[in-house]
């Protein structure tokens, strides 16, 4: 198929492209396009006016002021992959990346693309939740700032509004000796995940201070198990504790009926995932 007509602006300021957002009730934003074009030429989207943002100056910046990293909206995910500052500040981040589609996509798709299209089988809002990250949102009246573990309502379904952009996503930097913990299920490497975690764990003094996991790919959204963190906090990280944590990560996941697997399936495909990464979470931090 092909996509039905519309219009296209190629803007070439900040201000120009978020007046066109505003003035026009049916339009879309271009950075990357690795999910915008298919879902145009499906059909699936029929917007009246298509921004192209790939020309703004300034939104292709990876910034780190030390307790934050800042990601413009035009940052590829292969430029996110290959900053040594991204690397050491969010560990989880570069872990999950590789995972991210094909090398392909990831020269071209843009990680606050990601994050602003919400798709619930895609890593980084995930991650963006686990890390507790911090949206900022442009449009013709200002900026405003949302974490992302209240911009994720649901399938696609998110809390920026028709005529905001993303211009960028803030991540607290991990503190020393946090350790990531990321695994999913895919039909293949680099294929949609049917079910992923996302996460991170600190230790201190040999107990667990913070814990922090986020259950996706199976969940309309992003969803931050709480139940299982209140678990782990102040525990001593041993087999006990990742077995324990596990069967709660499989408690507390909610997952979405799927012709390709059972509920209950997913629950057990969860608490082994759960098992594999806390594993290896837990040997990185030297338990």
């Amino acid at each position: 198929m092909k996509s039905h007509d519309f219009a296209y602006l190629r803007a070439t300021s900040l201000d120009q492209a978020l007046n066109a957002l505003a003035e026009t009730e049916d339009a879309i934003v271009l950075a990357g396009g690795q999910s915008l074009v298919a879902a145009l030429n499906l059909r699936l989207q029929m917007p009246e006016l298509v921004v192209d943002i790939n020309h703004l100056p300034g939104l292709d910046q990876i910034e780190n002021d030390g307790g934050e990293l800042r990601i413009g909206a035009l940052v590829r995910h292969a430029q996110l992959m290959e900053s040594a500052a991204a690397a050491k500040a969010l560990p989880l981040i570069g872990m999950a990346l590789p995972h991210v589609a094909h090398p392909a996509i990831r020269n071209r798709g843009t990680t606050c693309g990601s994050l602003a299209y919400g798709d619930p089988a895609a890593e980084m809002p995930a991650c963006a939740v686990a890390l507790g990250a911090t949206l900022v949102l442009a449009s013709k009246e200002g900026t405003r700032e949302v974490p992302a573990r209240r911009f994720y309502r649901g399938l696609y379904e998110t809390s920026r509004a028709p005529h905001e952009l993303l211009i960028a996503a803030r991540f607290p930097v991990a503190p020393e000796g946090a350790r990531p913990i990321f695994a999913e299920v895919a039909t293949r490497r680099g294929d949609f995940a049917t079910l992923g975690l996302a996460g991170q764990i600190h230790v201190e003094g040999g107990m667990i201070a913070a814990f922090d996991l986020v259950a996706f790919g199976s969940e309309p959204a992003p969803l931050l198990l709480e139940n299982t963190a209140a678990k782990a906090l102040g525990r001593v990280p041993d087999a006990g504790l990742i077995a324990e944590l596990a069967q709660a990560v499989a408690e507390e996941v909610d997952p979405m009926e799927s012709p390709l697997a059972t509920v209950e399936m997913r629950r057990r495909q969860y608490r082994a995932l759960a098992e594999r990464g806390l594993s290896v979470a837990m040997e990185f931090a030297d338990v």
